[in-house]
Parts: structure tokens; C-alpha cells; sequence
């Protein structure tokens, strides 16, 4: 199996047998049903589309809230309307997690690029603002890439080889060592 959805629960921590203890995010995993099945004669590649988070009124074109491709190494093994669930992952130790993090809004230098602030007495007027931009008479313009405000978050990252710390398939939650980006109840992808 590539991967699986799930939905983030938010942070605690998992106490192990030897007395640590682990900060780890927890992600509730619903058995994904597989929307499509792509083959090398058809689609030129082989993978599957993965659907989560059914709607309650479902429309014919629209059953699932999020829908994810994922790419296998052989599509023989899988059919459409198959379940894929947290008991696919029981050997695994470490996972790749995607998703999309917390928006900011717009942002000044010091928060969204960690500029230092200005001097704050003797009548210094320059304090959050972001300093001289320009260059001199060659090239006479801003250039391309320079750290300035604006929006800031939102962005899809990816946290690669994040150790499993507890898998409890019955009650379909996996836990992540340390932080995973996005906001409570934010879709999550896990890959392998």
C-alpha cells in the first residue's frame, strides 16, 4: 500500500515501557476506499485514487470530500471499492507526512522572515520595518526574491521518515513522533 489519509487530532504524549516520554501528533485514519485504479495501458502509469471523509449527501460526481493519487508498483493488486485501512502499516517505522500548514495572513519581516527589530529609543523611528530594499544606479530596482511582507502559511509541506510511535488499528489512530503542520482537524497524508 502507498499511503492512507487521515484527518490530525492534535498533539499529546505516549509514555513508553521504560518510563519516556514522547511528544507525538495523533492522526485519526478512516478506511480510504480506492476511487480508481490507473494502469500502465491506460493511463500510462500505474496508481490509485484514494477517497476520504464520504459526504453525507453524496451527489453522483461528488462522494468524497478529499481525494488523493497515490503511485503503486503494480496495480493488479488493487480494485475499485476496496477499503484500505491502518493494518496495512503494522510493520512500519517511519512514514512521510504531507500537508498543508497553519495560514498567518499577511505578515511583517521580523515574524514571516526572522529580521531583528531596530533600536526602540533615542528617537529611533525604525523599529518593525524592513530597512533600505533598492540598490544603487545599476540595476536601479528591487531585485528578484527579496525578503519582504506578506502572506505567509498555507503551503503544503512534507516531514520525511517521521517515526510511528503507536498504531491502534481497532480505533483507526496512528501516532507521529513530534509535530505535524496543519491545524486541528486538517487532512493529513501519509506515505511509505
Amino acid at each position: 500500500m502507498p499511503g492512507i489519509i487521515g484527518k490530525k487530532l492534535g498533539m499529546s504524549q505516549v509514555i513508553q515501557d521504560d518510563g519516556r516520554v514522547i511528544p507525538a501528533t495523533f492522526i485519526h485514519c478512516q478506511p480510504n476506499t480506492v476511487v480508481q485504479v490507473k494502469t500502465k495501458s491506460n493511463d500510462g502509469y500505474p496508481a490509485i485514487v484514494l477517497g476520504f471523509d464520504e459526504y453525507k449527501n453524496p451527489s453522483k460526481n461528488k462522494k468524497y470530500k478529499i481525494m488523493k493519487e497515490f503511485s503503486i508498483d503494480n496495480s493488479d493488486d488493487y480494485k475499485k471499492d476496496q477499503k484500505i485501512d491502518l493494518n496495512e502499516l503494522k510493520d512500519i517505522e517511519s512514514v512521510s507526512i504531507t500537508s498543508t500548514s497553519k495560514g498567518r495572513g499577511f505578515q511583517g519581516v521580523i515574524k514571516r522572515h526572522k529580521f531583528s527589530r531596530g533600536p526602540e529609543t533615542h528617537g529611533s523611528h525604525h523599529h518593525r520595518e524592513p530597512g533600505s530594499i533598492g540598490t544603487c544606479a545599476k540595476p536601479g530596482r528591487v531585485m528578484k526574491g527579496k525578503k519582504l511582507p506578506g502572506h505567509m502559511g498555507t503551503q503544503q509541506v512534507t516531514l520525511l521518515n517521521r517515526p510511528v510511535v503507536k498504531l491502534v488499528p481497532e480505533k483507526e489512530i496512528i501516532a507521529i513522533k513530534g509535530p505535524v503542520p496543519g491545524s486541528t482537524n486538517g487532512y493529513v497524508y501519509i506515505k511509505y
